[in-house]
């Protein structure tokens, strides 16, 4: 029995806190682990080597900003996570393993007005179609989660899809796919997404601001969503700033979802340009059309003043800005960064404030991320009792 405090059973904690750190990035380089748990690179490339010649790790060269470097994942798992994302008009698959050996998506359009069963029956077809093609079926799953655009829990309705009130979208999945299910804020999964493999990686504190639809918001706290007392925290689009604006409706008064969300846009633009989606906004945008593009940017202005508010209380290392509506590129997000400016104790806002790096399908692959860390993953003390 190792003495608490000894040399070993200090060894020990370190191997698995390597591990730990593995299993929550993916994909991480020697040099981001010592970062991410405090050891020293020595230590770091000492133990990364006893590991992988345990088959518990397993090391590739890569380039990491311009130079040479050794990058670090779990050895090959047979286990398999599957992501969901259920958007208003587009659901996401994306399957993969532990060690990130297994990393596939595929996307389906959904009409306007798509109904709940039929909607999750495609969820279901799609999931068993994309475990088919890396060679496994359903049976290989050990966890899935899913992501909406609604702080959904067991019992807790939603109005963000319209149809899906009081759906109990995790007891209906289970059934058809006989897998155990659990539910994220759309925005908290697409924010673990840029955590683990994209603009956030190494970031312990940030704010995720996703604009689509409607606009949401993760804060990330040791690089986990923050939730609320009473649930997932990040309702950004409910914060005022227009106390005589329009009523919300959340019941509230001139929040920013009244002046940023797609319907805000649409609204703004309906006399001009007739009735317009958002997917037509982006386009218009990029296209340069000045009534659109002033749309836009009349959204970026309502959300910079929420973020800067919002910033300036956390204090976060960064703000990642994602979804829909981020891909209109500086027309969204100057603004917000003009508001970032307005406010000296931040510093500098181009630094502060950078657009997500997961261009594809981010909301799903954060879910996969959710459903392998459900997966229990042996400890070091039981694999090295698994080889004794």
């Amino acid at each position: 029995m190792q003495a608490p405090g000894s040399q070993s059973s200090l060894r020990e904690a370190n191997r698995q806190r390597i591990i730990d750190a593995v299993r929550t990035f993916g994909v991480i380089t020697q040099v981001e682990l010592a970062a991410a748990t405090g050891l020293s690179a020595a230590t770091v490339s000492n133990i990364v080597k006893e590991l992988e010649t345990e088959k518990t790790l397993r090391t590739e060269a890569t380039t990491r900003s311009g130079r040479r470097a050794q990058a670090v994942s779990l050895a090959a798992s047979s286990s398999l996570g599957f992501g969901v994302h259920v958007g208003r008009r587009q659901v996401s698959v994306y399957l993969a393993d532990l060690s990130h050996g297994v990393a596939l998506g595929r996307s389906l359009p959904l009409p306007e007005d798509h109904r709940h069963d039929t909607t999750l029956d495609r969820v279901a077809l799609l999931a068993g179609e994309t475990a088919a093609e890396v060679g496994a079926s359903l049976d290989d799953v050990a966890s899935i989660a899913v992501a909406l655009p609604a702080a959904l829990v067991p019992g807790v309705s939603t109005t963000a899809i319209p149809g899906w009130q009081d759906v109990d979208v995790a007891a209906t999945l289970e059934k058809r796919l006989r897998r155990p299910v659990a539910l994220v804020q759309q925005a908290d999964a697409a924010a673990l997404a840029e955590a683990r493999y994209g603009a956030l990686r190494s970031i312990p504190h940030a704010l995720y601001v996703r604009v689509g639809q409607a606009v949401e918001a993760s804060v990330l706290i040791d690089g986990v969503p923050h939730r609320g007392a009473n649930g997932p925290a990040g309702a950004l689009g409910h914060v005022q700033v227009d106390p005589n604006g329009s009523i919300c409706r959340c019941g509230a008064r001139g929040c920013v979802d009244t002046l940023a969300s797609a319907a805000a846009m649409a609204d703004l633009l309906r006399v001009s340009h007739g009735p317009m989606d958002l997917r037509q906004i982006i386009q218009a945008t990029r296209r340069g059309d000045a009534g659109v593009c002033r749309a836009v940017e009349a959204a970026g202005e309502a959300i910079g003043i929420a973020v800067a508010n919002a910033a300036t209380l956390l204090g976060v290392e960064r703000i990642v800005v994602g979804g829909e509506t981020a891909s209109a590129g500086d027309v969204l997000l100057d603004p917000i960064r003009a508001a970032l400016r307005s406010r000296p104790l931040l510093g500098d806002a181009d630094q502060l404030l950078i657009p997500g790096e997961v261009q594809s399908m981010p909301e799903a692959v954060g879910a996969a991320a959710i459903a392998l860390d459900q997966m229990e993953l042996p400890s070091v003390q039981e694999r090295n009792r698994g080889m004794s």
